[in-house]
C-alpha cells in the first residue's frame, strides 16, 4: 500500500470496466477534417470527453462555441480557463455548414462559460441555433448552456430561438458546489432549469451529475429529486474522471451494476429519459434520450 494518504483516499488506477481502445476509421477521419477545415471546436477534444472515438466514429461531435477558453476554472474540467479571445461573429455560419456536411439531424451545442460578456455568449447561442434552422430546417437542436449568473432574460433569449432541448448542467450536490464549481450556485442552476421548463416554448428540460466527486448516498436522491421538481425530464448520470493531477483527485469509482441501479431509481422517480453508465457524458445519446423524452411527454399529454 502506498505510503501516500491521497493514494488511500482517492482511488487513482482504473478499474477494468473504465479502459476502452479508441475507436477510428473513416467517419472518424471525415469528422476530424470537417472540423479542422471549419476551425471549430468540440467538447470532445476541449473535455478530454471518453467517447469521441465512438462519437467520432458514429459521424457526430458536440460543438463548442464562444472559443476554447473559460472565464471560469471548476475543480472537474479539462477546458483551459483564462481570458477568452472575441467572440467570432463567422462561428455560426461555420458551425451550421459542419451540421450540414455530416448530415447531422440532432444537433448538440455547448459553451466555454464567458462571463466577460454583457450577455454571456447567449446571442451568439441564438445565432448558432438561427443558422442551423435555415441551413438544416429539419434537425433538432440541443443546446447546453451556462448558467448566464441566473438572468432569465439571457436564458429566454436562447429558448426563443427554439431549440428543442435545453440542457444545463447541475454537475454535483448542493454542498459539493462551492468547492467544485468555479462562480457557480446549486439553486441558481435550477432556477435556470425551472425558468426554461416553465418556458410556453415547450423545450424537453435536460440536466446531468457526475459520481465520484465526494458525494454521499443521500444526496445524490436530493439532486435527482431536485431537478424533478425544476422541470428536468432528460438526465444523465456518468463517472467523474481526472483530467490531471491538478484536478479534483476522484472519490470513488461507481460499477456498471451501481449506474444501472441509478438510472433505475431515477427512471421510477418520474424522468421520461435516463442514461446512466460510466462513460455518459452529457450530449451522449442525446438524439435517442429526446425521442425518448419526447415520446413519453406526448403521451402524457393524452
Amino acid at each position: 500500500m502506498s505510503d501516500n494518504p491521497e493514494s488511500r483516499i482517492f482511488p487513482q488506477r482504473l478499474p477494468p470496466w473504465l479502459k476502452r481502445p479508441l475507436s477510428a476509421g473513416p467517419r472518424f477521419d471525415k469528422v476530424s477534417r470537417i472540423l479542422t477545415d471549419l476551425k471549430l471546436n468540440t467538447v470532445c477534444h476541449g473535455a478530454l470527453c471518453p467517447n469521441r472515438g465512438e462519437c467520432f466514429s458514429a459521424g457526430t461531435a458536440t460543438f463548442m462555441i464562444l472559443g476554447n477558453t473559460c472565464t471560469r476554472n471548476c475543480a472537474f474540467c479539462a477546458v483551459d480557463h483564462g481570458a477568452p479571445e472575441p467572440v467570432d461573429p463567422e462561428e455560426p455560419a461555420r458551425l451550421a455548414e459542419a451540421a450540414k456536411r455530416l448530415a447531422l439531424r440532432h444537433v448538440v451545442i455547448t459553451s466555454v462559460t464567458r462571463d466577460d460578456l454583457p450577455d454571456g455568449g447567449a446571442g451568439h447561442f441564438a445565432a448558432c441555433v438561427s443558422e442551423l434552422r435555415n441551413t438544416l430546417p429539419e434537425a433538432r437542436v440541443e443546446v447546453l448552456t451556462p448558467d448566464f449568473g441566473g438572468a432569465k432574460e439571457l436564458v429566454a433569449r436562447v429558448l426563443e430561438a427554439g431549440p428543442e432541448v435545453f440542457n444545463h448542467n447541475l454537475e454535483t450536490t448542493r454542498t459539493l458546489t462551492p468547492e467544485i464549481r468555479s462562480g457557480a450556485d446549486y439553486a441558481r442552476s435550477l432556477s435556470v432549469l425551472a425558468y426554461a421548463a416553465r418556458s410556453s416554448l415547450g423545450p424537453l428540460v435536460k440536466s446531468g451529475f457526475m459520481m465520484g466527486l465526494g458525494e454521499e448516498e443521500g444526496e445524490v436522491d436530493e439532486i435527482m429529486k431536485d431537478l424533478l421538481t425544476a422541470g428536468v425530464r432528460l438526465l444523465t448520470i456518468g463517472q467523474y474522471l481526472r483530467p490531471s493531477k491538478h484536478h479534483r483527485p476522484v472519490s470513488r469509482y461507481y460499477t456498471p451494476e451501481e449506474f444501472d441501479a441509478l438510472g433505475e431509481r431515477a427512471r421510477n422517480l418520474g424522468f421520461f429519459s435516463v442514461v446512466s453508465a460510466p462513460f455518459v457524458r452529457s450530449s451522449y445519446q442525446a438524439e435517442g434520450m429526446y425521442a425518448e423524452g419526447l415520446a413519453k411527454r406526448e403521451k402524457g399529454a393524452l
